[in-house]
């Protein structure tokens, strides 16, 4: 199997930290997940990339990664777009067409995935939850219409309890990537066989709060002012094949 994803910080595994600092994530959980399932290798490479609106994850990530020969991609854009000021989902829906358009003509298996809803917890969050209902009934119609796989993440009420999610209260938590993974791998045929423990709740205080609108709210405001992004100048953590092995001792 080669399996490559593309999409924003969801993807890259922004939240699900390995001890030496990279980045793991659901993505890299699934690979591991069908090396293990399978008991073969498989060859994952991962193309996305922090604080990407969806026109780049299309228009940069789409053809390389099919160029790699994929015989699976998963595909996940849009969250980047709805928490801007402006945003029309019509274009969304086009590149997200052509994404299922292309994978069609190159015969690859196509997973799309909608993110987590984090927008109980943050600031202008009715308004994100509004568009991302609108995208995510999009997304169903298309996926429908396709006859494709969609794992539906943002309906998923268990994954919006706070103790699926990192300190910035927008990416999830080692527990939230875990979560994705077998949803996704269970899409594919492998579900895992047994449920995780549930995520200890975070108590948060009044400190907490102003801790986060110091630490995180405040800077992505200051990006946003400035035109920049957390992914300014960065590169895919896997822009070619790394071989992920089985490994019959792998817990997590």
């Amino acid at each position: 199997m080669r399996y490559v994803a593309i999409g924003d910080s969801f993807t890259e595994g922004v939240g699900d930290e390995r001890a030496d600092g990279s980045l793991r994530g659901w993505a890299d959980r699934v690979a591991e997940g069908l090396a293990d399932a399978t008991g073969t290798p498989v060859a994952y490479a991962n193309l996305a990339i922090r604080g990407r609106k969806l026109g780049p994850i299309v228009q940069e990530q789409l053809e390389p990664a099919l160029a790699l020969a994929p015989t699976l991609v998963t595909y996940n854009g849009g969250g980047n777009d709805i928490m801007r000021r402006n945003v029309e989902m019509g274009p969304l829906m086009d590149l997200s067409r052509l994404v299922v358009r292309r994978c069609r003509e190159a015969g690859v298996r196509l997973i799309v995935l909608a993110g987590p809803d984090p927008t109980s917890r943050i600031p202008l969050g009715q308004v994100v939850h509004r568009r991302g209902e609108e995208l995510t009934a999009d997304i169903v119609r298309l996926t429908d219409e396709a006859g494709l796989a969609f794992v539906d993440m943002w309906h998923d009420r268990e994954i919006r309890r706070p103790g699926y999610w990192g300190a910035d209260r927008i990416h999830l938590n080692p527990a939230g990537h875990r979560r994705v993974a077998r949803q996704v791998l269970a899409a594919l045929g492998h579900p895992p066989a047994a449920e995780p423990p549930t995520p200890v709740e975070p108590r948060r205080s009044l400190a907490d709060n102003l801790l986060f609108y110091r630490q995180h709210v405040a800077p992505w405001v200051r990006r946003r002012v400035q035109g920049r992004s957390s992914g300014d100048h960065r590169t895919a953590k896997h822009p070619d094949y790394v071989t992920i092995s089985p490994d019959p001792g792998r817990r997590d």
